[in-house]
């Protein structure tokens, strides 16, 4: 009973960790909507650090608040968040 509790205690802290390190990933991305054409830079939160996960991610939450986007411009983690809240105005994590 102990192991199987100990066991218990380790995976929730190993997921814990998990979850914390997928909370530190973020991504720029450029996006667009036309009629009239609007262009803008961003920052998001993603789930995954990779640029294919941050496309697919990014792409569907845009669209639905009818952006396109056009190009992710880099992943980062935390460290990086700073320097790109200026750039990004009112889509620093807005989408």
């Amino acid at each position: 009973m102990k192991q199987t509790a100990l066991i218990i205690v380790l995976t929730a802290a190993i997921c814990a960790g998990h979850a914390a390190q997928a909370a530190d990933c973020y991504a720029d991305y450029k996006a667009k909507q036309d009629n009239p054409l609007r262009l803008h830079y961003g920052v998001a939160e993603i789930s995954q650090c990779s640029r294919q996960a941050a496309q697919a991610e990014l792409a569907a939450r845009l669209s639905a608040q009818g952006w396109t986007l056009l190009n992710i411009v880099s992943v980062f983690n935390a460290d990086g968040l700073a320097e790109r809240k200026q750039s990004a105005g009112p889509n620093y994590l807005r989408f």
